[in-house]
């Protein structure tokens, strides 16, 4: 598995942990770190999908619901939802990946993780996202904009 991908199935593993026990991310993201030999760069990575998503948990969960209107968000599978999250913070905050190669590896980890639908639904919602992604990131923007200043 090449190192980044390795790091995004490291950082789906925290969250859906966080996401199914409620556990507090830090703890959760310490206790992986000492049982893995990766580099810095890595778990630097592998923070920052981590905190990036759970800061932006809500906005990226609209989304969700914005991009696969048939499915309430608390009704996707655990691993989808995340790897949803992973993929628009990727995409829309971080945005030193090529988009590409995002949709790629979220499709690949759903086929890794998920049940038998979910790369063909993390490819529809992504190319959702695609499709609007102009006004998605500006939205983000406006919110995060927002909750500095609160």
């Amino acid at each position: 598995m090449k190192s980044r991908t390795k790091a995004r199935s490291i950082a789906l593993q925290v969250l859906y942990e966080v996401d199914i026990s409620g556990h507090k991310p830090g703890i959760v993201l310490a206790g992986r770190f000492e049982n893995l030999k990766i580099d810095d760069a890595l778990k630097k990575f592998i923070s920052q999908i981590v905190s990036g998503v759970i800061a932006n948990k809500e906005v990226f969960d609209k989304f969700i619901g914005d991009f696969a209107p048939d499915w309430p968000v608390d009704q996707v599978a655990v691993i989808d939802r995340n790897l949803l999250r992973m993929a628009f913070w990727e995409i829309i905050v971080y945005q030193k990946t090529p988009v590409k190669v995002v949709v790629n590896e979220s499709v690949e980890l759903a086929k890794r993780y998920g049940a038998d639908g979910s790369s063909k639904f993390i490819n529809g919602v992504l190319g959702g996202l695609i499709e609007n992604l102009e006004e998605t990131k500006f939205n983000v923007e406006i919110v995060q904009a927002i909750n500095k200043n609160v």
